[in-house]
């Protein structure tokens, strides 16, 4: 990786000791006479994945030190129905607490919260390398698919709430058909050169990482390799960068717009755990044990 090595000393321990970022510059704000508040940019580009046999249902990444090649797999049917039917669920809510205007904030664990274990890098900050973070997590559409949701979004961005409840309802009720069942997306909302997550550190120093989602009864842990897109990394492809924008505009499309575009990330799911107490207990379920 061709980092830029004039990038400024910052004094906060929110670092780690590599610096992943290039072309980094302070951009001050206009409308601060002192000069003093603004935005840092830069971008980066993550080069411990390959992804180049993708299409053949192959991804090659650094993991425990090595180069690795691991199969995607598709989540199994128990999580599709399970997260999908939540979803769905939890848009109900949303819609009941509308009509009743009920100011009670919407449940909003279970399939929208994974929580990512990483490791990899310490941060200035830390003892260790090891990181657990609760994330947004979605689903990322069939390649095919994509470009006609990013115009689907845009096209009703500014239609009442109950409408674009609809809209995300009518997704769920379809998602086998219309979402990419060997991925899950998240946005890395905070990381800047100035300001640099643990997970951020350590995807981009390892991207093997486990995810696991808590909805009693059910319990699933997903084992996945993190692939991180700056929206301004010129080497991403028109597929990465379309995949940047749906991530963004999905989840602006109800939490508001935000001030800039995010890092995108795509969980490339290699295995799946059954956590559920009882008969499952942590056993693997895809690939199959016998496997």
């Amino acid at each position: 990786m061709s980092a830029d090595h004039n990038k400024p000393e910052f004094r906060n321990p929110e670092h780690g000791a590599a610096n992943f970022w290039q072309d980094v510059r302070f951009v001050p704000d206009p409308a601060d006479s002192t000069g003093k508040k603004g935005v840092w940019k830069g971008w980066f580009h993550q080069d411990n994945i390959d992804v180049s046999k993708l299409n053949q249902g192959l991804i090659r990444a650094k993991v425990e030190g090595r180069w690795q090649e691991f199969r995607v797999v598709e989540l199994p049917t128990d999580f599709l129905k399970w997260n999908f039917e939540r979803r769905l669920a939890q848009l109900a809510e949303i819609r009941e607490m509308m009509k009743n205007r009920s100011m009670n904030m919407p449940e909003i664990a279970g399939p929208h919260n994974g929580i990512v274990a990483s490791h990899g890098a310490k941060r200035q900050d830390s003892y260790f390398t090891i990181n657990n973070a609760v994330k947004g997590m979605g689903w990322l559409p069939r390649p095919e698919k994509l470009a006609e949701l990013i115009q689907l979004l845009k096209k009703t961005w500014n239609d009442s709430t109950e409408r674009k409840l609809a809209v995300l309802e009518s997704l769920y009720q379809h998602g086998q058909e219309i979402f990419d069942l060997t991925k899950q997306t998240s946005l890395e909302l905070y990381s800047q050169p100035n300001f640099e997550t643990h997970t951020f550190l350590n995807q981009m120093s390892d991207p093997g990482v486990a995810i696991v989602f808590l909805d009693l009864p059910k319990s699933y842990e997903l084992r996945a390799i993190a692939q991180m897109l700056h929206p301004d990394d010129p080497k991403l492809s028109e597929y990465e960068r379309q995949v940047v924008e749906y991530i963004n505009l999905i989840h602006d499309y109800f939490h508001g717009e935000s001030p800039r575009k995010s890092i995108g990330v795509i969980y490339h799911i290699v295995q799946v755990f059954d956590n559920s107490p009882g008969r499952w207990r942590g056993q693997r379920i895809v690939p199959p044990k016998d496997n």
